[in-house]
This record gives C-alpha cells, sequence and structure tokens, in this order.
C-alpha cells in the first residue's frame, strides 16, 4: 500500500514516461471548484484540467449519467449506429448550428482530423495558423503549432504551413495564395499567452477565406463549451466556421473530441477518416449530461437562479479581469488579458515562482508561457471562492515583485 507522498511521487516518476513536469503535489479528490491532496488539504482550482473541468470535478450529472452508461454499454465503434451516439451528435450539431460532426477523443485529433479534411475537399496542401497559436502534438498539428521548443525536436514536419502574426488582417491577406486550404485559428489563443481576437479580426479572416475558397478551421479546444462566456467563443463575433474543432470539457471530463462539419465541407467520404474509441456511449452519455447542463439550465448552491453558467461566467468574469486590472501593482504586471472565465496575467518576472507562491496558499493556477499566469476556473466555482482566489492572486502579485 502506497501511504505517503513520496512514495508515490517516487513510484510515479519511476514508471513515468518523463514527458511531464509534475508538481509537488499529489491530487487524490475533487468536487467542483475544490480538489484535495493526500493529506488533506484544500485547494481552490484555477486550473480547471487545463480547461476539461468546466463543469468542476464529479459533477453530479455527469456522475449519474455516466453510471447509467457504463450499466448499458460503454463501446461501440461507428461501424454500428448507436441511439447515445446518435442523440448526442443531433444535439451538438444543433448549438454549434453545423450539420454534421465527426467524433474522437481529444483536441489535438479534432485538429489533426480538420487539417486532413481541408485537404481533402479543397484538393490543396497549403494551411496557414497563427504566431502564438497552440494547436496539438500531433504531426499535422504541431505543424500549426507556432512554439519551436514543440516543433523543432521533430521536424520536419507536415510541408506547406505558413505562421502569421495573430490579429493582423494584412499579413494574412499577403500570405494566401490559389494552394491555401485553411486557415486554423483560435478565438482567444490559450497556451500563446491568453490573447483575444480583436474586434472584427475573425468576421475579416472568414471574407479572406471566402474569397480564396479556402476553409476556416476554428479552434475551440479550450474555448468552447462556456469557458469565455458563450457556448463556443466564436458566436460572440458573428462567425461560423466551415470547421469547428472541440475537446476538453465536452464531456464532463471523460476524454472526447469533435470536429464539426459545415455546409461548405459537407459530407465526408466513407473511409476517410476513423476512431476505434470516437464516439463511444459512455462519453456520448456525458456530453449530452454536460450540453444539458450548459444549455438548458444547471442546478446547485453555487449555480445562479436561471441556471446560466454561462451569461454568469461572462459577467463575472469580466468584473475579475477590471478587478486585477485596477488593482494589481504596475511593477508586478503588465497587462491582464482575457474573456469570461479565461484570463491571462502577464507578470514583469517568471511565472513558475508564482504558481509555487500560489500552491502554498492554496490556489492552483496555470502558465501560459514563462511569464504569463492563466486562470481557467470552472464555471461552477462559488462567489466565494472566486473572490478568494482573486483576493490570494493580488497580494501573491503585488507582493512579489
Amino acid at each position: 500500500m502506497i501511504d505517503t507522498i513520496a512514495n508515490v511521487s517516487d513510484l510515479e516518476d519511476q514508471h513515468s514516461s518523463g514527458a511531464y513536469l509534475k508538481r509537488d503535489i499529489t491530487i487524490v479528490r475533487g468536487a467542483g471548484a475544490t480538489l484535495w491532496d493526500d493529506r488533506g488539504n484544500a485547494y481552490i482550482d484555477c486550473v480547471g484540467g487545463q480547461g476539461a473541468a468546466n463543469l468542476g470535478h464529479c459533477h453530479p450529472a455527469v456522475l449519474e449519467a455516466i453510471t447509467r452508461q457504463s450499466a448499458e454499454l460503454i463501446t461501440c465503434p461507428e461501424l454500428f449506429h448507436n441511439p447515445v451516439r446518435a442523440e448526442y451528435q443531433a444535439a451538438l450539431c444543433q448549438v454549434a448550428e453545423m450539420p454534421r460532426a465527426f467524433l474522437c477523443n481529444s483536441g489535438t485529433e479534432a485538429n489533426e482530423a480538420a487539417l486532413k479534411i481541408a485537404r481533402l475537399k479543397t484538393g490543396r496542401t497549403g494551411i496557414i495558423a497563427t504566431m502564438r497559436g497552440f494547436h496539438g502534438r500531433t504531426m499535422g498539428a504541431l505543424s500549426a503549432t507556432w512554439n519551436k521548443e514543440y516543433r523543432e525536436p521533430f521536424q520536419p514536419l507536415i510541408p506547406n504551413v505558413t505562421h502569421v502574426p495573430y490579429n493582423n488582417i494584412d499579413k494574412l491577406r499577403e500570405a494566401l495564395n490559389a494552394d491555401t486550404a485553411a486557415v486554423i485559428i483560435e478565438v482567444v489563443q490559450g497556451e500563446g499567452g491568453v490573447h483575444p481576437a480583436q474586434d472584427g479580426y475573425l468576421g475579416a479572416v472568414q471574407d479572406l477565406c471566402h474569397t480564396n475558397g479556402t476553409l476556416l478551421i476554428i479552434d475551440e479546444v479550450q474555448t468552447g463549451f462556456g469557458r469565455t462566456g458563450y457556448l463556443f467563443a466564436h458566436q460572440r463575433d458573428g462567425v461560423q466556421p466551415d470547421l469547428l474543432t472541440v475537446a476538453k470539457s465536452m464531456a464532463g471530463g471523460i476524454p472526447m473530441g469533435a470536429v464539426l462539419i459545415g455546409e461548405r465541407v459537407g459530407e465526408l467520404p466513407p473511409g476517410t477518416h476513423g476512431s476505434t474509441f470516437g464516439g463511444n456511449p459512455l462519453a456520448c452519455g456525458a456530453g449530452l449530461a454536460v450540453l444539458k447542463e450548459l444549455t438548458v439550465g444547471a442546478s446547485g448552491p453555487d449555480v445562479p437562479a436561471d441556471g446560466n453558467l454561462i451569461t454568469r461566467a461572462r459577467e463575472l468574469g469580466q468584473q475579475v479581469i477590471d478587478h486585477f486590472r485596477a488593482n494589481l501593482s504596475e511593477n508586478a504586471v503588465r497587462e491582464v488579458r482575457g474573456r469570461g472565465f479565461m484570463i491571462g496575467i502577464e507578470l514583469r518576472g517568471k511565472v513558475a515562482p508564482i504558481l509555487k507562491a500560489l500552491q502554498e496558499r492554496g490556489v492552483l493556477a496555470l502558465p501560459a508561457g514563462p511569464s504569463v499566469l492563466r486562470l481557467l476556473p470552472p464555471l461552477v466555482i462559488s462567489d466565494d471562492d472566486l473572490w478568494q482566489a482573486v483576493t490570494i492572486i493580488e497580494e501573491t502579485l503585488n507582493n512579489a515583485f
């Protein structure tokens, strides 16, 4: 029996791949926006499962759905029809206002599929992505990812991928050509430092894509399912992607991803792509529960009276951003950015010691590059916990630099 943090960490480090830098903490339990370590210490979670816990940890509706579904059928490949999958695909397509969906297991798989679909449907090979963009770590998605530290060890990657500055429509116009199959872009660059698209930018990108016969891929792996105060972040800008990639929070923590497929793309030919686990009934059951909580109305002690978690995230998130802008010291902070419950604080120093200091005070947070503090609290976080975390972050930053 392993009963100490030293034994757990030693065992995991002995057999883990080594690909992850782990923090000196062992998480054993979660509920809502609270996590507990193996010593009984509680933490306010602003990591949010790296964006996979928009409904928090062990949400009752998700638990009920996966418990019920696991007793009926867990896996069923898309060789066969399945009622849970059929219901989920219909519901997902309805809320995304897109006619078809390819179901998979993660965000990088979704982006990989979207890039393949774009090349197939256009007969072109060129892909345009943006500087600071992050789209995953498999070979195609990695090719579209900007960070050279991620890309260079694995070169040569797929050819004909170009990166242009984010929020610069002139540079995108210059890069488009007759061989451009797709432009892939985030509404808010998460890993790249929490940089939102400027007003009008996404609409201009869409217009250029349509004029050029290029497909628009919008990557909402991190921004989807209420994170920014809209069910999908692009809805704020009134644009319609040709391919929309989603994952992370779509099944309440169960691995799941999808590519939503628009009218300009249409149905895929049989055999074009596939996934053994994609669209499995367990994930689809969890996904249905998530959509119901986000679109029909949630319930619980930390949920607003109208059950609208998304509106709450939009309004309360802006209050937090405004508070930080007004109260964080300019000696510590360069800029505060974000939308809804996706917040980035660009520091004048390194973020690593801040993350450690926050953990010691009971708040777990994320980096977004070497100098940006990223906050992704669950949408169900209580007002008290949220403002307690804000106070701790404010005190920590103002006393750090």
